[in-house]
């Protein structure tokens, strides 16, 4: 007898299943995407424990006959393809007949669903080892299915599930990009009886990305339009200044359909060259429709993945698209071939000068002005010898002469609101007021991080800033962190938070307060898997340099002495956490080559 056999229906199952169900997400996936398929217009999405107990989707769609709602659970069941032709010119989400029967091959699987026509709806019950049971039930118009004990059967794959807050913020990126492409559709989510997103039906795309993502995202993006025969190119990109260390809100869609390519990638990162720094990366929605005979869905189990029938013409298209984008919104160059209207400015050759003279502007001045003379009209000008006088002698003028640019505050100088000059035993001492800042915010956030308590600001009036029902987490999951920091800020309705207190040295203005925010959604986005004493010093150092940049100028030389007294009481004056040098001392032997 051979060593070769064919594997059971079920076992075959459950390997598919490890490649288009890796985890709870995957579910959440490829239902959504069926609901959308099916036409409908409601999509609610109920989640249980992260999806290890339950994870259901009920839409209003068109439903499924009796006959076709047990036949779906068979794998490679499908009533999207009939013949090799139609996989060239796919349009819908689902077309493989393979994920209802992966699922059911490690859950408990329950479909509700009635046809428009039907007076009755079906129940189908899948359970261990593809057991199917079927009902004639009550049932609204639509499907409904109901996952329960994801990976049951298969203890190793559910032992390698990460926390409930990982698996959950899987799932709102899988609900994220279906949502993002469907505006016409309402969606809603909820976890463990909790609504987490209630969207309804949008006016467009960018009022999509305001309720899923929040107002510090659509604030810092804008539009992105091209028509080509090759593509269509849609959405938006994000301004140059607003780019981010910690990659986020980077979508692609071609179809409708959300894809990765590290390639198109490329083409958007070299639109923006020059304009943002090594290690940063915008903001980019970019939907993309094209012939469906002009690309390849059908290269990756989870269909993730898409091959376009040339790629270098949709990279460079890509790219001059974005380029320009940034040009005419003035965050760059551009090129603009459209010149009706504009004004007309001649263009000058070498030999303009013989043949039009050149008048040279005349230059007027006032031998009597003396800037260390009060201004007065009875006043006589004062010598050389008097003005020196008076600018030793009187520091009202010294101020007026430096038109309040630096401001004289007995041996306390500050300059430019950037630096504090004080005198020093051996010359001149130059302190870099946001660098100390910095310096002394490590050091407190450190000890905070260390369990030490961290003075609180009050705001005067609270300050609600929207961020999304994702990030909205990420304060509830960081609360006790931001907590022994110093913020008060509390989750309010599904995608908000209020500020109601900042650490000392932070501002509580409105503006800056959701600036703030901003950057604080992308601070508790980053990776947290690194050693405990490693994330410490790197979330110290990033609070430092947040707190440093969002606070409030000095406004008195006591201020200015209170912050040099801090300072040289931290561990180590001379250098921020970064290595940049905050103190320096310019010698009197310096000054006098100056002379």
């Amino acid at each position: 007898m051979g060593k070769l056999k064919i594997l059971p229906a079920q076992i075959a199952n459950m390997i598919a299943a490890g490649e288009v169900v890796q985890r709870p997400a995957s579910v959440v996936k490829e239902l959504m995407e069926n609901a959308v398929d099916a036409g409908a217009t409601q999509i609610t999405v109920v989640v249980t424990d992260a999806g290890r107990t339950l994870l259901q989707v009920i839409d209003n769609g068109c439903g499924m006959s009796p006959v076709d709602a047990v036949l779906c659970f068979e794998r490679h069941a499908t009533s999207k393809i009939a013949s090799a032709e139609d996989l060239e010119q796919i349009l819908t989400y689902g077309f493989r007949g393979e994920a209802l029967a992966s699922i059911a091959a490690v859950a408990e699987v329950t479909l509700r669903t009635r046809r428009q026509q039907d007076e009755t709806g079906t129940e189908v019950r899948v359970g261990a080892f593809g057991e199917t049971k079927t009902a004639t039930v009550a049932a609204p118009v639509g499907s409904n299915f109901a996952v329960r004990n994801l990976f049951y059967n298969t203890p190793a794959r559910r032992k390698f599930l990460k926390s409930d807050n990982i698996e959950l913020k899987h799932i709102l990126e899988e609900f994220t990009r279906v949502a993002l492409t469907r505006p016409e559709i309402a969606f809603t989510l909820s976890h463990n009886g909790r609504e987490l997103f209630v969207l309804k039906k949008a006016k467009s795309q960018k009022f999509r990305i305001l309720d899923l993502l929040g107002n510090h995202v659509v604030g810092d993006i804008v539009d992105l339009s091209a028509d080509t025969s090759v593509v269509r190119v849609r959405g938006f990109v994000g301004r140059p200044d607003t780019a981010r260390k910690t990659p986020g809100n980077q979508y692609f869609f071609i179809n409708g359909r959300y894809f990765r390519s590290a390639y198109l990638h490329k083409a958007v990162m070299k639109a923006y060259e020059e304009m943002i720094p090594d290690g940063v990366t915008p903001a980019y929605f970019i939907f993309l429709e094209t012939d469906p005979h002009a690309i390849d869905v059908n290269i990756h189990p989870t269909k993730t993945e898409i091959k376009f029938e040339d790629d270098a013409v949709i990279f460079q298209i890509l790219y001059a698209c974005v380029k320009e984008t940034l040009g005419r919104n003035s965050f760059g160059a551009s090129i603009d071939f459209n010149t009706e209207g504009a004004v007309q400015i001649p263009q000058l050759g070498k030999s303009f000068e013989q043949y039009k003279g050149v008048t040279m502007p005349t230059v007027e001045t006032d031998p009597d002005y003396d800037p260390f003379r009060p201004a007065s009209p009875s006043s006589s000008p004062a010598t050389p010898a008097q003005g020196y006088s008076r600018f030793i002698d009187k520091s009202e003028d010294y101020g007026r002469l430096f038109e309040e640019k630096t401001v004289p505050m007995g041996r306390i100088l500050i300059l430019q609101g950037k630096y504090i000059l004080t005198p020093a035993a051996s010359g001149l001492m130059i302190v870099h007021i946001s660098r100390a800042r910095e310096r002394i915010l490590y050091e407190q956030t450190l000890r905070a991080l260390g369990r030490q308590t961290h003075v609180t600001q009050t705001a005067l009036f609270p300050v609600q800033v929207a961020v999304g029902a994702q990030q909205r987490l990420l304060f509830e999951e960081n609360a006790a962190l931001l907590s022994g920091l110093g913020f008060d800020i509390t989750p309010s309705g599904t995608d908000a938070v209020v500020v109601n207190g900042v650490p000392e040295g932070y501002s509580c203005e409105p503006g800056k307060v959701e600036q703030l925010v901003g950057d604080l959604v992308f601070i508790l986005s980053e990776d947290r898997d690194a050693l405990p004493e490693m994330m410490q010093q790197r979330l110290a150092e990033k609070f430092a340099t947040l707190g440093a940049s969002h606070a409030d100028p000095l406004s008195s030389p006591q201020e200015a002495q209170r912050l040099i007294d801090t300072l040289f009481s931290s561990g180590n004056a001379e250098y921020t956490p970064g290595g940049r040098r905050i103190v320096e001392i310019v010698a009197l032997t310096d000054i006098d080559k100056k002379f």
